[in-house]
């Protein structure tokens, strides 16, 4: 593994991402929750209030948190370009974020006015915030790897996606808005703009340093999120401006979008370690999963089943998405870990024991039953959201609940594996 790229001495401190990647696994913990106890004829359509409480819990409670601790770590080793005082940062982000969510969602799950306006005094801020200091960090460095560009559209999708909230809640007098024409914006931005041009950039890093693949293609990286940026934009104001161009742009969008999850597993072909890879694996099911939710929304611009938009929505928010930061997690924190001993026990000069390796931190045998139970949760899901009468909504919540606590479990037990160095290395007589 290469890492004479990286600006391993500007890591912030492990705190900074691990508060992040502990709470949001606990989010989608309770999205599975909702769905084992919710009236399933409550979650029939996606815009029911339960189902939009739901999707968000997805999308900011796991997803995002996710993504800010990322970036935080992210941003200063890649790029080269740290926040400054990072735990200040840390900490003026991670409580508003999280309590601002879960204001958020109950106001929308139980249509309470009240709520989603705390909840949006709170989120609203600290993602601003974030999304300032990202881009001055963005703007700062003098990398050109096409990581920067991603990350610049991810945060113009992310600014619209709170600024179309802005504008539509206080519209619908704060009641959760069912099928406003502008929420089509809102899911456009955020699942292409934000999601995919944020998982596009850490792909660009993530599968060829840890997955030992090749480089994406100089075409790909040059050209791919431009040409996304480009039709994202003429798909949003065709809408109002030329309508008639608003499909033929959409399915531009899919191909797009689809030649990036085709030219991932390609690469995951040509690697050069043939060593059996949990990180890898959820990265796999990731790209089919979008190849697929790609294809479940194309059939639904020709076919009108309901069931296929809450298909596609699976398929990309957790099969897809989800798959993704779930696969990364399994790399980031062993890594984070493994480095931050590394630093500390060799600024302290005396600790004669060895560093666990990043197969310790994390053993691989548990994080390749989370795999499996991921992959059953995911199916059942599936199965349950296309036959809703055949099987009952509790069995697949069950799953996904058992499969979020899980990936809490294996990443604290980084923590732990971290702490109990610590300790040992601390217990050596002077």
């Amino acid at each position: 593994m290469n890492y004479t790229a990286l600006s391993l001495s500007q890591a912030p401190p492990l705190s900074v991402p691990l508060r992040f990647f502990l709470t949001a696994p606990l989010f989608l913990a309770a999205a599975a929750l909702l769905f084992i106890f919710a009236d399933p004829t409550l979650l029939s359509g996606r815009w029911s209030p339960l189902m939009l409480a739901l999707t968000h819990l997805i999308t900011l409670g796991f997803l995002a948190t996710c993504m800010v601790g990322a970036v935080q770590q992210l941003l200063p080793v890649l790029i080269g370009t740290p926040f400054g005082s990072p735990r200040r940062v840390a900490a003026l982000l991670h409580l508003p974020l999280v309590a601002g969510i879960a204001l958020l969602v109950t106001g929308m799950g139980l249509t309470r006015p009240l709520l989603l306006q705390l909840g949006s005094a709170l989120l609203l801020p600290a993602l601003l915030l974030f999304i300032l200091l990202t881009a001055h960090a963005l703007w700062r460095t003098r990398s050109r790897h096409a990581t920067v560009a991603a990350m610049g559209l991810a945060l113009l999708g992310l600014l619209l996606l709170g600024a179309i909230a802005l504008w539509v809640l206080p519209l619908s007098h704060w009641q959760p808005p069912l099928a406003h024409p502008y929420t089509r914006l809102h899911i456009g931005w955020g699942a292409v703009g934000w999601i995919g041009a944020l998982l596009i950039g850490v792909a660009y890093q993530v599968v060829p340093m840890f997955q030992i693949t090749p480089e994406y293609p100089p075409r790909v990286r040059r050209w791919l999120i431009p040409a996304l940026a480009l039709l994202l934009t003429g798909w949003s104001l065709s809408h109002d401006w030329l309508p008639i161009l608003t499909p033929l742009l959409g399915h531009l969008l899919a191909l797009l979008l689809a030649l990036f999850a085709a030219q991932t597993l390609w690469l995951q072909e040509q690697r050069r370690r043939r060593l059996a890879d949990v990180s890898l694996d959820f990265w796999r099911l990731a790209m089919l999963s979008l190849l697929l939710a790609l294809l479940t929304w194309v059939a639904g611009q020709w076919l009108h089943w309901p069931r296929l938009e809450l298909l596609t929505g699976a398929l990309f928010l957790l099969g897809f998405a989800t798959s993704a930061v779930n696969g990364m997690l399994y790399k980031i924190v062993p890594f984070l870990v493994w480095l931050h001993l590394n630093s500390r026990l060799q600024a302290q000069g005396r600790w004669q024991g060895g560093v666990p390796n990043m197969k310790q931190v994390i053993l691989p045998g548990v994080t390749r039953w989370q795999l499996r139970l991921h992959l059953l949760a995911l199916a059942l899901l599936l199965l349950t959201l296309a036959l809703p009468t055949t099987i009952p909504p509790w069995i697949a919540g069950g799953l996904w609940l058992a499969n979020a606590l899980f990936l809490w479990w294996n990443l604290l037990q980084g923590v732990r594996c971290y702490r109990r160095t610590l300790q040992a290395a601390q217990a050596v007589p002077v």
